[in-house]
């Protein structure tokens, strides 16, 4: 059964779920394309940074909440959970490069590798921040505690937020990246429902990609 929440909150949180969700795969999508033609870097990316600042005005103006209310708080030494989760990204990912898609018969998109690859270092720093700080509070800070209050299910809620993560990764890396966007979907999840610590999810995601993107 689920929650008696009023006409406005069911609204509200419906509102802040198509920004969220909603957003994270127009931003790497179809939106994407068209305002990168602001910049052949920096468009793409100032779209996700004001989508990020809406979401903040919103939980803050229109739901009249807490920026607790998204997980975000204060770091403690819990936080430092994020290292160990950062590390099982680091390492599963050439895993499921190098044993899992041979296996398969799948190939990594690497002519998406080589161009993020061939960009400036500043751009792939500003690049890796928004995903770690954008993604985790689209996908895990605002949706996993909003669908929580509206379905009554943490499970609901788990797997929703973790097939729109996954599903947002399809428009620029093909389908064989879904399983590489599924496995570090499945831990920064975990990892959220665990510590319920957005900065942690930021922090681990951070050092996932990073290692990838900024010292490959």
């Amino acid at each position: 059964m689920w929650p008696a929440l009023s006409g406005t909150r069911r609204l509200q949180i419906s509102i802040g779920l198509l920004l969220t969700l909603g957003g994270i795969n127009a931003s790497l999508g179809i939106l994407g394309e068209r305002y990168s033609r602001l910049g052949p870097l920096l468009g793409h990316e100032v779209l996700w940074w004001a989508l990020l600042v809406i979401v903040l005005l919103f939980v803050l103006r229109v739901e009249r909440l807490p920026l607790a209310s998204i997980e975000l708080k204060r770091p403690t030494l819990a936080t430092l959970w994020a290292i160990p989760a950062g590390i099982a990204l680091v390492v599963g990912v050439p895993f499921i490069y190098f044993e899992v898609f041979p296996l398969l018969h799948l190939h990594m998109n690497s002519a998406e590798m080589s161009r993020l690859s061939a960009t400036p270092f500043w751009y792939r720093l500003i690049l890796v921040t928004r995903a770690a700080v954008c993604e985790e509070t689209f996908c895990r800070g605002y949706a996993i505690p909003r669908i929580e209050e509206l379905s009554g299910s943490s499970w609901l809620a788990v797997l929703v937020s973790w097939a729109a993560f996954t599903i947002a990764h399809l428009s620029s890396w093909g389908w064989p990246q879904l399983i590489v966007a599924g496995y570090g979907g499945a831990i920064l999840t975990a990892l959220f429902v665990w510590r319920r610590d957005l900065t942690c999810n930021i922090v681990a995601h951070f050092i996932g990609d990073g290692v990838g993107f900024l010292l490959g």
